[in-house]
């Protein structure tokens, strides 16, 4: 009796502690326009502007039906959980081919992994963020790049040997990595701020574990050298990818160890103990000038030729785990998912869309 009575009070008490913003978020989710939305809700679209500009607020009946569209509980608009204060710019790699609706929505799912995260912290302590400060010249030359990678290496205590795990580097040190979810199929990896910590989102269509690799050194690349900068130059997606090719494998022991001639047996060793893709080995050996650039051509027109997977397949990409630990330790200190839901002001679907995104997944069997 008292759970039915509080839920028919929640769309009233929504209604009067109302965030503009939580609307807006639930909306660029789901990829309704507003002009959609006021259609299903029967307001109009600016009714629908006003209410995400904070000029109106809806009624209860109005709110409840926003909710029932966006497919969100009504506890998911209360001023309660606040926007996240969010620093720097996202660095979207997919800029040119994506659509602002689908980086908008993708920035949503990270927002709404934010509002897991805050409820998850209620309860358990997550790794503290411990991320290395690195200053790069107003000039910035390939050295520096090269430079910064090995501070970053020796600051996750790495030394010079390789990277066991990136994705799980990542994540000790505070960061919240994320599969995207399959409604972003277009939007490659990137990174953003959320309030105080740092995420980076990974495809799941690049199902390959050098390419994983290489996609989550590239964006520690740009939470630690361009936090500040404006998002989609080239210069900042090469200086990325740079940095990670070194962060990787250090130049020191990579041109020991690379093939003095091109030879795909040995090449196809150094990648199984570097977990670099033989297209960034070829890349790095000319680079270095350990491959002319004839060996160069003809080794990239060889692997363009060969196309994926690459020779030597390292198997599945790697996968984050950490929201998938966090809520098996929630559960055995019972709290159910329902509960933490409710407490990020969402569905217990949608926190276990963001959790599954947080995990480990098993491989899916396919019978032709």
């Amino acid at each position: 009796m008292t759970a039915t009575r509080g839920r028919a009070e929640a769309p009233a008490l929504a209604a009067v502690a109302f965030q503009p913003h939580a609307l807006t978020l639930a909306r660029r989710w789901r990829r309704i326009r507003k002009k959609e939305l006021a259609h299903q809700v029967g307001v109009t679209a600016t009714a629908v502007s006003q209410y995400e500009l904070g000029q109106s607020r809806p009624s209860p009946a109005t709110l409840a039906r926003l909710a029932l569209a966006l497919a969100v509980p009504v506890q998911f608009f209360a001023a309660g959980i606040p926007a996240p204060a969010t620093a720097g710019h996202p660095h979207f790699r997919s800029l040119r081919i994506t659509t602002q609706a689908e980086r908008d929505q993708a920035l949503a799912f990270g927002e709404i992994a934010w509002r897991v995260v805050v409820a998850i912290e209620q309860h358990l302590e997550l790794p503290a963020l411990r991320l290395p400060s690195i200053d790069l010249p107003e000039d910035v030359s390939n050295n520096d790049i090269e430079a910064a990678a090995v501070v970053a290496r020796h600051a996750f205590g790495l030394g010079d040997e390789p990277v066991p795990h990136m994705v799980r580097l990542l994540e000790a040190a505070g960061v919240v990595v994320l599969t995207l979810p399959d409604v972003s199929e277009r939007v490659d990896a990137f990174s953003h701020w959320y309030g105080t910590r740092p995420f980076v989102f990974i495809s799941p269509r690049k199902n390959d574990k050098a390419r994983s690799r290489m996609d989550a050194a590239h964006e520690l690349a740009h939470l630690l050298l361009h936090h500040d900068a404006e998002p989609g130059s080239q210069i900042l997606e090469r200086e990325a990818t740079a940095f990670g090719s070194h962060f990787l494998a250090p130049s020191t022991r990579l041109r020991d160890e690379l093939p003095t001639r091109l030879d795909f047996d040995q090449l196809q060793q150094v990648k199984r103990r570097w977990g670099l893709s033989l297209k960034a080995l070829v890349y790095r050996g000319h680079a270095m000038g350990v491959y002319s650039d004839y060996t160069y051509r003809r080794a990239m027109n060889m692997l363009a030729e060969w196309g994926y997977p690459e020779p030597a397949d390292l198997g599945p990409r790697e996968q984050p785990s950490l929201l998938g630990k966090a809520a098996e330790l929630l559960a055995e200190h019972q709290h159910t998912v329902a509960s933490v839901a409710q407490q990020a002001g969402m569905s217990a679907d949608l926190l276990g869309v963001v959790v599954a995104a947080g995990s480990q997944t098993a491989p899916r069997v396919t019978i032709e």
